[in-house]
Order: C-alpha cells, then structure tokens, then sequence
C-alpha cells in the first residue's frame, strides 16, 4: 500500500468511525456491509479519540507453552523488526488463536510502551489485554476482553491476512478506530472520504436541527427532509 498524504490522515482524524463508515457507504458502497468490526470491543481510553494508521498484522497463542521446534527462538525478534518496519504511524492487529480468546494477554505495560516507542498508536485485538492503568501514556487499547494474567502467549506468525471481531485487515491496510470499533479504509478512496463525511453532515443537520425546535412534529420533519433533498 502507498502511502496516504499526512493531510489526509489529520482530516480523518478529526472524524469518528461510525462517520467514516457513513462516508464509505457514499465513496464505495459495495463495502457497505464489510470491512468493519461486527463484534463489541473494549475500549479502555475513549477520550483518545479517532487513531488512524497503517496495519501490522500478528496472531498469538497463550493456552500453551511456544513450541520453539516449530516457530524457531528468534520469532519474538523478527515480529518486533516488522513492528519498526514499514509505513508509521502505525496501529497493530492481532488475532487470537485459541479456542478460548483471551486467555492470556499479550498486551500490558511492556508491549504498550514497546509498541508505542517503535511508531504505533495503538492495539485491536481479538484478545485480551491487562496493565490498563500502567500502559504506556497515549497507546490505544481495543480487545475483546480485559484480564490479569498473559499465561504462555506468544507470537505465532505475522503479516499476513488476519480476522479480528468480523474485520478482515492485511498488512498495511489504513485503519481507523475510535470507541465505536474500528474499519479499513481503502486507500483509493482515502482522500474522497473527508468530504463525503461532511456533506453526510450538512443533510443531517437539517433534520437534527428541527428535531430540536420547539412545536416539532410529523409535518416539520417532512419539510426536513425536503430541505435534505436540496442538499449537494
């Protein structure tokens, strides 16, 4: 994937996600119905608003000990590399393997400050995540569970395509994520999304703006969305 113009990464920025949604049903309506989360997840610092970046893709395994025969003793070592490497800023993606998500955390006050120092805004991940007040101070943490401990989680591969809470994501894919959950933006229609998001507001304040008005009724919520017609 090239890389987006910094300018428009800050636009996006300013957007939450269900409005990039929103503004990606306009700019390319086949992925009306995928491309985003589906399944809840847990935002532990809502008041860090919107994190825009470029995927680095991972699965782990915790409910068993690393088989080194397999996965060779200088994985851990390359999966970091990779973190360093590639477009910035960044936001890791990790999908968890076990049949029991969750069931230990990769994600504490270590990883969070590893992660934060080598470019990335953040984490979303299928599984769990702990160290909440310890983490390192502006990295997002979005899982679908909070626990205490990381059992024997290790890293199984990365790269690759992975699958997290109904979103598919590869490596280097822009994602955005707020509270809400998180979406892959298409980097063809990066750019147009800014715009379609604010013309997406400007039909929408018709109707809000006279729903707030006293005397609202059936009647004025017709003229409403008449105004909204007139709206390019």
């Amino acid at each position: 994937m090239s890389q987006i113009d910094s300018g428009i990464i800050d636009q996006l920025r300013n957007l939450d996600t269900p409005t990039v949604c929103n503004a990606l049903e306009a700019v390319a309506p086949e992925r009306r119905g995928y491309g985003y989360t589906t399944e809840p997840l847990v935002c532990v610092r809502p008041e860090l608003g919107s994190m825009v970046g470029y995927a680095r893709t991972a699965t782990i395994r915790a409910k068993h000990r690393l088989d080194r025969s397999s996965s060779g003793p200088n994985l851990a070592q390359q999966y970091y590399a990779y973190i360093d490497a590639g477009l910035k800023p960044s936001i890791v993606i990790i999908q968890d393997l076990d049949d029991t998500r969750g069931y230990g955390a990769f994600w504490g006050e270590v990883n969070s400050n590893i992660h934060f120092g080598l470019g990335c805004l953040g984490v979303i991940t299928d599984g769990s995540i702990r160290d909440i007040p310890d983490a390192a101070k502006g990295f997002q943490m979005m899982a679908d569970r909070v626990g205490p401990s990381h059992a024997f989680v290790h890293i199984v591969g990365f790269g690759d395509e992975v699958q997290v809470c109904g979103m598919k994501v590869e490596d280097g894919d822009l994602v955005h994520a707020d509270q809400h959950g998180a979406v892959v933006v298409p980097s063809e229609v990066a750019a147009a999304v800014p715009e379609a998001a604010a013309r997406i507001a400007r039909v929408e304040s018709v109707v809000i703006e006279a729903a707030q008005q006293p005397g609202f009724d059936f009647d004025a919520l017709k003229r409403a969305w008449g105004k909204q017609a007139e709206i390019h």
